[in-house]
């Protein structure tokens, strides 16, 4: 989808034409597109469809008559559970007139400009715009990573309960999801580090603060993402020490049982050997088979108290 938009008077509006300071806007674009938007403003195509990659890394470019910058946004997997995501690359290319984003979804990143809900945001003013991009990009990370902790904490209040093989995946999948973050956040601030030195880039004054507030956000995003990843590893592995902690008292629970059912067992196997009769105890008492019972109930119950005070049982 192709959009054009232009600031002007503090409101933004829908144009048609490729004029100088509107924003072109390419969403999941079609090669028509692509091919319109590239003849148009003298731009790559090969530029364009790059940030339709998945594969592609975050990065900058200079090229003739326009600079090229990708970077990295979280995006929801479609069918998952709260707080698993991936990440997928941002085009922003800059040209003397105006600048174009290319993305292949509708993301969230571009949602506030063409609802007019970011301040002092213009289309003239294309530093200020990508500086913009970057700083609600880096805030985003960070909803998505708090989404991510408070997974985590309902997993981990769960672990009274039954733990089930989803409960493990689930972990997992937030584990994933976080090295996914990690990564795309230390390329997007290798991005950003270039974007500032270089002179070609036309910067303002006024911008100076915003960019600070970009890259402070950016490295709060990473230190977040890196103090998640420890927590999920520390709840891994309390996981771990559960089900072997339950593992370990299952076996034992059916160790005392195994010894208390030993116990009629040899009994039983005694008076079952082939031996003179005369020499087994209680041999010429009608009240045989009960008093062999009893006194196998009993030892079976004196078993089971030893084992229960020994905390087996």
């Amino acid at each position: 989808m192709l959009k054009i938009y232009r600031t002007k008077d503090q409101q933004l509006t829908r144009t048609q034409a490729f004029e100088e300071g509107c924003w072109v806007c390419l969403t999941a674009p079609s090669p028509d597109e692509i091919r319109k938007v590239a003849t148009t403003l003298d731009i790559e195509p090969a530029d364009l469809q790059a940030a339709l990659d998945n594969e592609e890394s975050a990065r900058i470019s200079l090229e003739d008559g326009y600079t090229l910058i990708l970077v990295d946004i979280p995006i929801k997997e479609q069918g998952s559970s709260e707080g698993v995501y991936t990440t997928i690359p941002l085009g922003i290319l800059l040209t003397q007139q105006l600048i174009v984003t290319v993305c292949s979804v509708d993301t969230p990143v571009l949602a506030d400009f063409s609802a007019c809900r970011v301040r002092s945001f213009s289309t003239r003013k294309k530093m200020r715009f990508v500086y913009q991009i970057l700083y609600r990009a880096a805030t985003i990370y960070q909803q998505e990573l708090r989404l991510i902790d408070r997974r985590r904490q309902a997993l981990e209040a769960n672990l009274s309960g039954q733990l089930e093989d989803k409960d493990l995946m689930e972990l997992h999948r937030l584990e994933s999801t976080l090295v996914y973050f990690a990564t795309s956040l230390r390329a997007n601030n290798t991005v950003m580090d270039r974007l500032t030195r270089y002179k070609r880039l036309e910067q303002y004054p006024d911008d100076r603060e915003l960019l600070d507030d970009v890259i402070v956000e950016l490295r709060q995003a990473i230190e977040m993402t890196s103090i998640y990843r420890d927590d999920i590893k520390g709840t891994r592995e309390l996981f771990s020490a559960i089900l072997d902690n339950r593992l370990n008292n299952a076996m034992k629970y059916l160790t005392s049982i195994t010894l208390i059912m030993a116990v009629p067992t040899v009994i039983s196997g005694l008076y079952g050997m082939n031996v003179n009769a005369d020499s087994m105890p209680f041999v010429g008492s009608g009240a045989a088979f009960g008093i062999v019972c009893a006194i196998i109930g009993l030892v079976c119950v004196a078993a089971a108290w030893v084992l229960h005070k020994k905390h087996m049982l």
